[in-house]
This record gives C-alpha cells, structure tokens and sequence, in this order.
C-alpha cells in the first residue's frame, strides 16, 4: 500500500469513497468540494493506493479559527477520513494519519484536530488507538426566528 497526495487523477475513485463516508451528499456536491479542496491553499487530501485501486483517503485542512479543545493555531484539522471496511486494521487510517501529521507539521500546525459525531464510537475508538485525546463533548442546538 502506498500513500499519494490526491490529485484529480483518482478523482473518480476518491468520490466513490466520499459517498461511502457522506451518503448523504450529492456526487455533483462532492466533485464541486474535491475541486475546491485541491485549489484551497491551507488544505491537503492523501489517498491510500493498493496496486491500482483506491482503498482509503484523508482530507485535512490548516484551521486559523478556535478550534474546540486546542491551545495554540493555525491547528491542523482532519476533515474526514475513510478507508473501505475490506481494507481496515491494516494501518491504513494511520498511515494516512501520518501523512496528514507530517504535512501539518510542515505548515506550522503543533496541534492535530478533529471530531466525530457523539453517537459513533468506531470513530471514538479510531481517534483513541491513534493517539488523539478526548478534549470535550458538544451538543448545538437551534432555534429558528
């Protein structure tokens, strides 16, 4: 397996695993954010390649903003990350971790963010076995006007 800064080479391949990640969102909105994510200084994607497939990406982006829990910025901020569930617990998600870690690193980020949605615990747990530390839980609420 191999690590690779995303390109819009594997752009097919990287939005089919985006679809995986966010069903929710339109293949046309994901090809508009792939496009603004490899214009978009401050931000980066790895793919993780196994001979000619795509098995897993990263997207990470240098936040300037408070980031929730941290202490210093910019932050580095893992937007999303996903690899197919034939692929997990080969160190996969890690590898790309890392190529995300150093690439922050290389921007003056000291501090790696990221979040997960209260109720998923296969990401808690992810976050856990790679270090990452639990700084706070958040509920938002609204209220329309």
């Amino acid at each position: 397996m191999r690590i690779e800064e995303a390109n819009l080479k594997h752009r097919d391949a990287w939005l089919r695993l985006r679809a995986e990640l966010w069903p929710d969102s339109s293949i046309e909105n994901h090809r508009t954010e792939i496009a603004e994510l490899l214009s978009k200084e401050g931000a980066i994607a790895y793919l993780a390649c196994e001979q000619a497939d795509v098995v897993g990406f990263a997207e990470a982006t240098v936040r300037y903003d408070y980031v929730n829990g941290c202490e210093t910025s910019p932050v580095l901020f893992l937007e999303g990350i996903y690899v197919r569930p034939e692929n997990r617990r080969q160190g996969v998600a890690r590898s790309l971790c890392d190529a995300v870690a150093a690439w922050g690193r290389a921007a003056g980020c000291h501090e790696f963010g990221s979040d997960a949605l209260l109720d998923n615990i296969v990401s808690h747990a992810f976050h856990d076995a790679l270090g990452f530390e639990e700084t706070e839980r958040v509920v938002y609420f609204r209220k329309p006007l």
